[in-house]
């Protein structure tokens, strides 16, 4: 293989599954760039969501325990939800930690979008950092989640990483994106990019 790398070209996109808004599952037929036909590359198509580091005035950060079916297990994550349609992420973000947690920040630092799934796409998440978060309501999350707020402290995410307390990826993947001073700034630098 030499020279630029380009794109696939979708031929035909048909779908076999419209559950939405939560799931859809598509057939694409797609073109590679050396003019190979693939047919039936399927894509899943979930609600993007988002996904916040939210630090209060003392520093301590906000995580939820909570069971989720798909690990099938308790486990701690970071308070996060689905977009709405049409909403922007950022209001999502600010919108599901009062919801989750009873919580509200002004200082709010975009991390960057990214796919979940690398071939099959499943959905986007956004990540927000935020700070100096204070309590203004009681929580209300309407979920069918359970929910119990936990405040930790850096040390105390780090020893629930070795003990195993986290199920999801982009739960590590959060605590890389803020704990990595390098990656941090980087990642918020880079930010503005859109994901298609």
């Amino acid at each position: 293989m030499s020279g630029e790398l380009k794109p696939w070209t979708v031929l035909e996109r048909r779908t076999l599954l419209d559950a939405g808004p939560f799931l859809k599952v598509h057939a694409e037929t797609i073109e590679t760039p050396e003019g190979r036909r693939v047919e039936n590359f399927y894509q899943v198509e979930q609600m993007d969501f988002v996904q916040m580091f939210v630090e209060d005035e003392d520093g301590r950060v906000l995580m939820l325990r909570t069971y989720k079916h798909g690990p099938r297990r308790v486990s701690q994550t970071f308070p996060a939800g689905a977009l709405n349609p049409g909403e922007d992420p950022l209001a999502a973000a600010k919108r599901e930690l009062l919801e989750e947690t009873g919580y509200a920040a002004e200082d709010w630092t975009a991390l960057g979008s990214y796919v979940v799934q690398g071939n099959q796409r499943g959905c986007v998440c956004h990540m927000f950092h935020a700070r100096n978060a204070r309590k203004v309501a009681e929580a209300d999350s309407g979920d069918l989640e359970e929910m119990r707020l936990e405040l930790l402290t850096r040390a105390e995410l780090f020893a629930a990483a070795a003990a195993g307390d986290y199920a999801l990826l982009p739960v590590i993947a959060m605590l890389g994106a803020v704990l990595l001073p390098d990656l941090r700034d980087n990642l918020a630098r880079s930010a503005v990019r859109p994901v298609p």
